[in-house]
């Protein structure tokens, strides 16, 4: 069996006084959709941030592609092929969506400031194909005819949408989606579910998707792990899951026994 893309090991984090995970233990393969939930301070969020580096770990080890990625500092993991979204939805709100997705871009291009000053036919070069790129992303995901406009001004559906799309440009193996469909309504969750698949299966993408909302986790993942006050209850297959009686107590309620 191949080594996991992904391997949390052990991982334990404190802030003073407070454990907020307790020897997580979770791998994900690549082209692996896994999802993670539990109660609100489960825990699930501080996850995500340890796998970016925004927290490092007081105790365990993280792999990420046969590598160590403790230390590292959130934009060298993500040059390292992981990207994120986040439960509130972080755009540059007055750009316009082209300009969300070039910036997206740019920080995988090989272009710098001293590339832009003394090789100016290949800065030149680059800018262009960057935004090829970009237009097809858009295109692909039905926000070219958008492309002009402001990102504020998108309805709530395609701003998720279009921080999903500023994700996969950065070029990652594995993707975080943290509370997607976080605001949406039933059709836009329907869409949303649509999109995480297609992007997992054109992409060949690990995905990691904390969600509260159990049609889209038990409708899409392979693989759930549950949470609860730092700890992991249970994981498995979406109707192992469903029928854990610690997750039932912890999370589902009774009214999901079968």
């Amino acid at each position: 069996m191949s080594a996991p893309l992904l391997r949390l090991e052990r991982c334990t984090i404190r802030f003073g006084g407070l454990t907020a995970l307790a020897d997580l233990d979770l791998a994900i393969g690549a082209g692996e959709l896994v999802g993670l939930i539990g109660p609100n301070g489960a825990g699930k969020t501080t996850a995500f941030n340890l796998i970016t580096g925004v927290y490092q770990p007081t105790e365990g080890r993280i792999t990420f592609d046969n590598e160590s990625i403790v230390d590292r500092r959130p934009h060298q993991i993500t040059a390292h092929g992981i990207a994120r979204t986040f439960q509130n939805i972080r755009l540059f709100a007055s750009l316009s969506v082209f300009d969300n997705v070039r910036t997206a871009f740019q920080l995988r291009a090989r272009s710098g400031i001293g590339h832009a000053l003394w090789r100016g036919k290949a800065f030149r070069d680059e800018e262009r194909g960057i935004a090829r790129q970009v237009m097809e992303f858009l295109d692909l995901f039905h926000l070219s005819q958008h492309h002009d406009a402001p990102a504020k001004s998108l309805p709530y559906g395609d701003q998720r949408r279009l921080e999903i799309v500023r994700a996969l440009a950065t070029r990652p193996k594995l993707l975080l989606l943290d509370e997607p469909a976080a605001g949406m309504n039933p059709t836009e969750k329907i869409e949303l579910m649509r999109l995480i698949q297609f992007v997992q299966d054109k992409y060949h993408l690990a995905v990691l998707l904390v969600e509260h909302d159990m049609q889209v986790v038990m409708g899409i993942c392979q693989r759930i792990a549950v949470l609860d006050h730092g700890v992991k209850i249970a994981e498995g297959t979406p109707p192992e899951v469903r029928r854990n009686p610690k997750v039932i107590e912890a999370y589902l309620g009774e009214e999901q026994k079968p």
